[in-house]
């Protein structure tokens, strides 16, 4: 395929996402499925050219004064690609399946068009309703979190320390020349290329060996503030498909305990194979019986109980732009209910002089600072733990320059500390 086909073959993708409210990725395969003279190298641009506009759907629709697929698209490649206006005309003939010339209107508004104007919400490219939400969270950075939350993110690994160290791990990537991470002693970041791919970690013989684990830097700092040592009984109660349960597991050498449970079984069906490929040896899985977790033989003894609480995603929209504009009121008010639920059976597992751990990878206060108020309202003798003093016993005191200004824990976000938009804050049970 030409550029000028990639560029119609995505502006049909992404009318596909809007008039039927799909997943990129769905609509992404369905296409590829349907098309199959595409190569791969013509599905990875393409899938970059439909992920890149709608990181910045809204803004772009502003610059090009039209929400059409097409003008979402054409504002990308200005705002977020940077291509000048002959570089995109020379793209759009008419001709070999490309797009239509660009009119007149078009021309001048790709030369010209601001967002002198705009307001916050579409300067930040997140949802209008959300706009109140995120002045509550940023105050006067709202904008600037929402643009930063519409870049392209980075691949961060973690080191299995029960494998390798870090220079080791090093080492076995040099092909793709990773970087220590800025926070996590065992952490590595691996740039994109400026198409948007990221490397293929699969193939890659440190992955297969186990030596390296896909993990957001913010998720893994998550794991190192919980404090799990070798020795404790340990609970992870929203455990997905394992990335926390296997950073644990390494914190505490493999030594001593960890459940892992999750209200959705279907989401911890690839933790079996990770926990081999680790080589971690002190997990228990426990399936949910239904949409009852099967902990009643274990409440009241676990030292930590570590909570990465569903959401709504807020703080991965770097990785998935199409989540945001999915995203609806009525999703906030389910994940709220299901958070003070799983948050009430945590607390029930947790022995006295334990700890709870509650993380998201929300940037709203409505589900990270409300939500520990509330339960800590309900029950007085939980004390949260200083966000400093969490840094600091976890061993990286600079964290405590991004501790929460609106209640116990920290926030994270990409603005901020180039990771995901994490909340995580520690309550002891007296």
């Amino acid at each position: 395929m030409n550029p000028g086909a990639r560029l119609s073959a995505a502006i049909e993708i992404l009318d596909v996402i809007e008039m039927q409210r799909r997943p990129a990725a769905e609509a992404l395969k369905d296409w590829g499925t349907s098309h199959r003279y595409a190569g791969s190298k013509d599905r990875a641009a393409i899938g970059s050219l439909v992920y890149d506009s709608l990181r910045v759907k809204s803004s772009a629709a502003w610059l090009m004064g039209s929400d059409s697929a097409r003008a979402v698209l054409l504002g990308a490649l200005r705002s977020l690609r940077g291509q000048d206006l002959d570089a995109v005309a020379a793209l759009c003939t008419g001709e070999g399946y490309a797009p239509a010339p660009l009119d007149d209107a078009e021309r001048e508004r790709y030369a010209a068009g601001t967002l002198d104007g705009a307001p916050d919400h579409v300067r930040g490219d997140y949802p209008e309703w959300l706009a109140e939400a995120f002045g509550a969270a940023f105050g006067p950075d709202a904008v600037a979190e929402g643009q930063a939350l519409a870049r392209r993110a980075p691949v961060d690994l973690r080191v299995n320390t029960l494998k390798v160290d870090r220079d080791k791990a090093l080492r076995s990537l040099a092909h793709l020349h990773p970087e220590p991470a800025a926070y996590a002693p065992t952490g590595l970041r691996i740039a994109v290329g400026e198409d948007g791919r990221a490397p293929a970690l699969a193939a890659e013989p440190a992955y297969v060996k186990g030596f390296v684990e896909v993990q957001d830097e913010g998720s893994q700092i998550a794991a190192l503030l919980s404090g799990a040592t070798p020795g404790q009984q340990v609970l992870d109660l929203c455990a997905g498909s394992g990335g926390k349960t296997l950073a644990l597991a390494a914190l505490m050498e493999n030594k001593g305990q960890i459940f892992a449970t999750d209200l959705d079984g279907r989401r911890l069906m690839p933790i079996y194979d990770r926990l081999a490929r680790a080589g971690v040896r002190n997990v228990q899985v426990r399936a949910p019986k239904g949409r009852q977790t099967a902990l009643d033989d274990i409440q009241g003894r676990f030292d930590l109980v570590f909570v990465d609480a569903p959401c709504t995603g807020t703080g991965t929209w770097r990785r998935n732009p199409d989540a945001k504009w999915r995203l609806r009121p009525g999703a906030l008010e389910e994940r709220i209910k299901a958070q003070d639920e799983i948050l009430a059976t945590a607390l029930a597992c947790v022995k006295p002089g334990g700890r709870l751990v509650y993380a998201t990878c929300s940037v709203l206060r409505e589900e990270n600072e409300d939500r520990l108020r509330r339960l800590i309202e309900a029950h007085p003798g939980l004390l949260p733990v200083d966000a400093a003093h969490m840094a600091r016993e976890a061993g990286l005191p600079d964290l405590a320059a991004h501790a929460s200004p609106h209640g116990p824990g920290l926030r994270l976000s990409p603005l901020r500390c180039g990771t995901d938009g994490f909340g995580i804050a520690m309550l002891r049970v007296q």
